[in-house]
C-alpha cells in the first residue's frame, strides 16, 4: 500500500470515528483498530480546530427535577444510558467526576 492510499484510508476511518460519536476505545475495539494507531492518525488526517471553534461531541443529557413523597426535592441527570440521582447538599466536585467518567465510557 502507498502512503497516499494509507492516507486516504486512514482518512476515511478517522471520519467513520467522528461520525460515530464513540469513544476512541470503543470505536477501535468494534472496528478492530489498535487504540495506538487512532491517536497517531487522528491530528495527521483531520487537522483539529482553534478551540474557539471546535464543537465539543456532546452526550445527550436528560435533567429532571422531581419530589419525592416526603417533599425532598432532588434532581435526575441521565448521561447516556446511566442515571444520577442528586440531593440537596450534594458535592459539585464529586458530581462532575462522575458526569466527567460516564462520558468517557459512552
Amino acid at each position: 500500500m502507498t502512503r497516499a492510499e494509507r492516507r486516504e484510508e486512514w482518512r476515511a476511518r478517522v471520519a467513520a470515528f467522528r461520525a460515530s460519536g464513540q469513544s476512541m476505545r470503543a470505536w477501535c475495539e468494534a472496528q478492530g483498530v489498535k487504540l495506538h494507531q487512532l491517536q497517531y492518525w487522528l491530528p495527521r488526517v483531520a487537522p483539529v480546530e482553534p478551540p474557539a471553534t471546535r464543537s465539543a461531541p456532546w452526550l445527550p443529557l436528560a435533567v429532571q427535577d422531581q419530589e419525592s413523597p416526603l417533599g425532598d426535592n432532588k434532581l435526575l441527570v441521565r448521561v447516556g444510558p446511566a442515571v444520577i440521582e442528586v440531593q440537596p447538599g450534594f458535592d459539585p466536585g464529586l458530581l462532575t467526576a462522575v458526569v466527567k467518567a460516564l462520558r468517557a465510557l459512552c
